[in-house]
């Protein structure tokens, strides 16, 4: 399942790209964020690896991270790998009169009873990114997270 999702920021691009590039920030707006451990690799470079916890309503979610590409302050790409679901997401940070457009393009991919989820919860999946993004939006520009 491939889908794109954008939204303005209203920051230049620089200040959002040192938000979102700062792992530090992960929980301020990823509440569901409960680590993150780097695991190998060059911290923050093509081929590093780390872990993050999640609780999601009580139910904890394990996923590796591998970072693909580091090309700020254009470009992050990466994949993010549960249990039943692997998936890759680029980021585009685009420069507009002194905002920043950002495009995430995501390609998820599942298996087992997570294939099954797929077939009921298809627009959940949106659904979810555009929430995550917008608890980032929120969270540059000086907002509470929601």
């Amino acid at each position: 399942m491939k889908y794109s999702c954008e939204l303005m920021i209203d920051l230049p691009r620089d200040e959002v790209v040192a938000l979102f590039d700062d792992p530090d920030n992960l929980v301020k707006w990823q509440p569901g964020l409960q680590s993150f451990e780097h695991l190998s690799g060059e911290a923050g470079q093509p081929g590093a690896k780390s872990r993050l916890l999640y609780d999601e309503g009580g139910r904890r979610i394990e996923m590796i991270e591998t970072i693909l590409t580091r090309d700020l302050p254009e470009t992050f790409s990466g994949t993010y790998e549960a249990k039943g679901v692997w998936n890759e997401i680029s980021n585009h940070f685009l420069e507009e009169d002194g905002k920043t457009r950002w495009v995430m393009d995501s390609d998820f991919r599942f298996s087992g009873f997570m294939l099954l989820m797929l077939i009921f919860m298809r627009g959940a999946f949106r659904k979810q990114t555009v929430k995550t993004m917008q608890r980032f939006k929120d969270f540059a520009e000086g907002r509470e997270v929601e």
